[in-house]
């Protein structure tokens, strides 16, 4: 079986396209995507009259003229996993002050992106003999899990264990706790019991078990990020990377020794180590500059995965 792995799209629309080609390009037999489906940012596209319009966009304020300005300037916020919307300067102005009315635009407008890329998944999957897996991650709104629920060629998988041609996927897109206090995330003792409820489900043998659990098990090399204050300030200087996985998922992973272990979480982790004979891969994340990265898997059965690769595109 040959199996393709990314993670952490964050809301970029040519990474989720390029994930649904990735099945037909890496002549995969299933792809899975481990967590942070969703975006993180409203981009405000306010009218200045006379078909022009401006918009900040990184710190760089975009003065737009035009129809064709103006979508191109919307296909590169959607690229890198925002959300614009159009708006008057008095319109948001009013949003401006009213943090629920913000909040609730974020959610609508994050909604209608996911339920349109299952859409497109149904559409592009339709008789591809390809199965898609998505699992949430501690980024995502509980209501995403409801979208997914309703997709006809995605299967949503966060909390389940799941049969893949003689294998068995058990996943999660639950962490330990972060400075952002997400919507996915616990301490490490409940995260653990949440692993091992999952877990003990799986009825097959380790070297057909995969894990993808979300955050990468702690002190791997697949976990190092610059640590923050609770004010959201590097902690040392130098940007010193720290382990900031998960001690529960190392745990499940010594106790079990599935054949591959998933994850994603830290964006600039990307690699792979062996944890036991557990093959463990982070594939990193770039949604931001559109380019999908990934992991090509064969699995034979045997007690190790021999063959892999991280990829790029």
């Amino acid at each position: 079986m040959r199996l393709f792995f990314a993670t952490d799209i964050h809301g970029s629309d040519t990474c989720w396209r390029k994930f649904l080609n990735s099945g037909k390009h890496y002549d995969a037999d299933v792809i899975v995507l481990g967590g942070d489906m969703t975006g993180k940012a409203l981009i405000p596209v306010v009218e200045a009259g006379d078909g022009r319009w401006y918009a900040t966009l990184l710190e760089n304020r975009h003065e737009l003229s035009g129809d064709e300005e103006l979508r191109k300037f919307e296909e590169a916020v959607r690229r890198r996993g925002y959300y614009p919307f159009r708006t008057t300067p008095e319109e948001l102005r009013e949003l401006q002050q009213d943090e629920k009315r913000t909040t609730n635009l974020f959610h609508d407008l994050m909604l209608a992106r996911v339920e349109s890329w299952v859409a497109l998944a149904d559409e592009r999957l339709a008789g591809a003999g390809l199965r898609c897996f998505v699992c949430p991650g501690n980024d995502d709104q509980f209501e995403v899990d409801e979208v997914l629920a309703r997709a006809k060629h995605v299967e949503a998988c966060e909390g389940r264990v799941v049969e893949i041609d003689g294998h068995q996927l058990a996943s999660t897109g639950w962490s330990n706790r972060t400075p952002w206090d997400t919507y996915r995330e616990e301490d490490e003792p409940e995260l653990g019991k949440r692993i091992e409820e999952i877990v003990s489900e799986v009825t097959a043998p380790p070297e057909q078990t995969i894990f993808s659990f979300h955050c990468p098990p702690y002190g791997s090399g697949l976990d190092e990020a610059p640590e923050l204050t609770e004010d959201m300030q590097l902690k040392h200087a130098g940007r010193a990377p720290v382990p900031l996985g998960s001690t529960a998922v190392r745990e499940a992973i010594e106790r079990h020794q599935p054949a591959l272990s998933l994850h994603g979480h830290i964006h600039e982790s990307r690699g792979n180590t062996r944890i036991g004979r557990t093959l463990c891969i982070n594939p990193g994340s770039s949604y931001e500059q559109g380019e999908l990265l990934g992991a090509v898997v064969d699995l034979e059965g045997g007690k190790k995965v021999k063959r892999f690769v991280l990829t790029s595109g």
